[in-house]
C-alpha cells in the first residue's frame, strides 16, 4: 500500500468501493443478528428466573454454545476448500439458524432450551469460516479490512436492534419470554431469502479450481508462522473475554429489572457497530498494533467498571467499552487472517482460527460461571481484567510483529 500505486488504493478506499456481496452478506448478518440477539438478550435470564438455571449451568451452555459455534467452523470451512463453493454451505448455516427460532418460543424445559441454543451456533459455525473465505473472495486485498470492518458493523447493527426489539416485545407482551421469541422468527426468515436471492459466489476460487480436489490434513503446513501468531493473540484475547450473557446478568445483579436488563446489549452493541467500520478502515492503513492494543486497553477498563458496579450507570459504561474494545479487534482480526493464509486455504484458515477461539471461550466462559458462583459477580470480571493485562504486555513486546503481518 506504500508504493507507487498507492494513490490508485487511496482512491479505492470508501464505501461506494466495497463490493455489492458484502453489503448483501452485511445485511443478511444484521438480519440474523437481530433475530439471535433478541433470544439471547433474555435467554439467560429465561433460563435462570422460568427454568431455574444457575449461573455456572448459564455460564457452562454459553461457552459450549459458542465453542460449538467455533468448532464447526473447522469443518465447514475446510469443507468449503474442499469443495470450492462457499455460498451453498453459508446458505445452510443460516437455515438452521433459521429453524431455530421457532424451537425457542415453543421450548417446554431447559432441556429444549439448552438444545436450541447449540443448534443454532451450530448454524453460527457452519456458515462462519465460508461467509468469511467469500469476502476474502470477492473482496480486493487494499479492501479487506474496511470490508470486514463494514460487515462487521452492519451485524452489530442487528445486535443493536436485537435487544431493542426484546425490550419492545416484552413491554408489548407484558413480560412474556415465550410470546417474545416468536418475534425473532421474522428476520430469521428474511435472512435466508435475501442471501440466497442476493448473494452471487465468485465462478473461480482461490486461482487454482481444483486446489480443492486435492486438499489434504498435510496442507495446514502451508500455513505460514504469521497466521499462528494471529491465532495465539485472538485466542489469549478471547480467554480474557467471556460470554456477553454475563454482562446481561451483571445489569440485573445491579439493579435493572429482566425486562430492561438487554439494554447493556443495546449499549454494547451500538458501540460496537460504531467502532467496526472506522477500525476496519484504520487496519487498511496499516494501524493494525495502535488497534489491538487499544482494544485490549479499552477491555481492562470495561472488566473493572464491570467489576466496582453498584449502579446500573457504571454497568452501562463498561458494556459500553467492552463494545468499543470489539469494534476496535474483531474485523481487523479477521483481515490479517485473510491477508496471511493462501487462496485456497482461507476456508481452513477462518476454520483453525476459530476452533482456537473456541476453546478459549469455552474455558473463560465456565471460569467466569465459576467464580461468579463460588465469589460473586466481581471475580468473574477482576479474573478477565487479570487475563487482558497479561495478553496485553505480550502484546506491547511483540507489537512491531502485527505491523510485518499486515505488510505481508
Amino acid at each position: 500500500m506504500r508504493s507507487s500505486a498507492s494513490g490508485a488504493v487511496v482512491r479505492n478506499r470508501g464505501l461506494r468501493a466495497i463490493p455489492r456481496g458484502v453489503w448483501a452478506l452485511g445485511f443478511v448478518s444484521l438480519c440474523m443478528d437481530l433475530s439471535s440477539e433478541l433470544i439471547h438478550s433474555l435467554l439467560p435470564l429465561y433460563m435462570a428466573i422460568s427454568l431455574g438455571a444457575s449461573t455456572v449451568v448459564i455460564g457452562v451452555v454459553e461457552g459450549i454454545a459458542e465453542a460449538l459455534a467455533l468448532v464447526v467452523r473447522v469443518i465447514s470451512g475446510v469443507l468449503s476448500d474442499v469443495v470450492r463453493k462457499r455460498k451453498a454451505l453459508v446458505v445452510t448455516g443460516y437455515s438452521v439458524a433459521a429453524v431455530t427460532k421457532f424451537i425457542f418460543p415453543l421450548a417446554p424445559t431447559l432441556g429444549w432450551a439448552v438444545t436450541a441454543r447449540f443448534a443454532d451456533r451450530i448454524g453460527k459455525g457452519i456458515r462462519g469460516a465460508p461467509r468469511d473465505a467469500l469476502i476474502t473472495d470477492i473482496t480486493e486485498p487494499n479492501l479487506r479490512g474496511a470490508s470486514f470492518g463494514l460487515r462487521q458493523a452492519l451485524d452489530t447493527v442487528g445486535a443493536v436492534l436485537g435487544p431493542l426489539a426484546a425490550l419492545a416485545a416484552m413491554a408489548y407482551f407484558a413480560g412474556d419470554f415465550k410470546a417474545s421469541f416468536w418475534v425473532a422468527v421474522i428476520p430469521a426468515v428474511i435472512c435466508v431469502v435475501v442471501l440466497v436471492f442476493g448473494v452471487q459466489e465468485p465462478e473461480h476460487v482461490g486461482g487454482d479450481s481444483n486446489a480443492g480436489d486435492r486438499l489434504q490434513l498435510a496442507d495446514a503446513k502451508r500455513l505460514p508462522p504469521a497466521f499462528w501468531i494471529i491465532v495465539a493473540i485472538a485466542a489469549v484475547l478471547t480467554l480474557a473475554r467471556f460470554s456477553e450473557a454475563f454482562l446481561v446478568l451483571r445489569a440485573q445483579n445491579v439493579g435493572l429489572e429482566p425486562s430492561t436488563a438487554p439494554w447493556v446489549m443495546v449499549v454494547m452493541s451500538l458501540v460496537y457497530a460504531i467502532a467496526s467500520y472506522p477500525a476496519g478502515a484504520a487496519a487498511d492503513r496499516g494501524q493494525g498494533a495502535r488497534l489491538l492494543w487499544s482494544g485490549f486497553a479499552a477491555l481492562i477498563v470495561a472488566d473493572l467498571l464491570l467489576a466496582w458496579a453498584t449502579s446500573p450507570a457504571v454497568a452501562l459504561a463498561g458494556s459500553a467499552l467492552w463494545g468499543l474494545h470489539m469494534g476496535l479487534t474483531q474485523g481487523l482480526l479477521a483481515a490479517l487472517v485473510s491477508a496471511c493464509a493462501p487462496a485456497d486455504l482461507r476456508g481452513t484458515a477462518f476454520g483453525v482460527f476459530n476452533l482456537a477461539c473456541g476453546v478459549a471461550l469455552l474455558v473463560a466462559s465456565a471460569l467466569a460461571g465459576w467464580l461468579w458462583d463460588a465469589f460473586g459477580p466481581r471475580f468473574a470480571f477482576y479474573a478477565g481484567a487479570a487475563f487482558t493485562t497479561v495478553a496485553l504486555i505480550g502484546l506491547l513486546t511483540r507489537g512491531r510483529d502485527v505491523g510485518k503481518l499486515q505488510s505481508a
